[in-house]
């Protein structure tokens, strides 16, 4: 692990937001939903592959609060193009579990 500057942290955008509409991302390498996640004002609703199948289904995903960071560059995944990467952490399975909140803040809001 390499030691990181707080200037470096506070270089991550990390906002929270609202998955408003996941779908099957079946051209994927590996399987993967297709995130849209409304981000409030400012940022607007923006885009993500999440490989996040082993613990959730599509249609479980639309309401849900996530974490992201929303200011790296996009990246084209096969024909989709990502625009947030959403955090998740490996249960002992090594199977992701998506980062959320634990009480209800707005859309927008940047981890502080």
């Amino acid at each position: 692990m390499t030691d990181v500057t707080i200037d470096d942290f506070f270089k991550l955008d990390i906002r929270c937001g609202t998955v408003t509409d996941a779908q099957p991302f079946p051209e994927a390498r590996r399987p993967a939903i297709k995130l849209v996640v409304d981000f409030g004002d400012g940022i607007g609703t923006r885009k993500s592959s999440a490989q996040i199948t082993e613990l959730y289904e599509p249609e479980q995903l639309v309401g849900r609060k996530v974490m992201a960071v929303v200011n790296f560059p996009p990246r084209q995944i096969g024909p989709f193009m990502s625009e947030v990467l959403v955090l998740g952490f490996p249960d002992a399975q090594g199977r992701i579990v998506l980062a959320s909140p634990g009480d209800d803040v707005p859309n927008g809001s940047r981890l502080a």
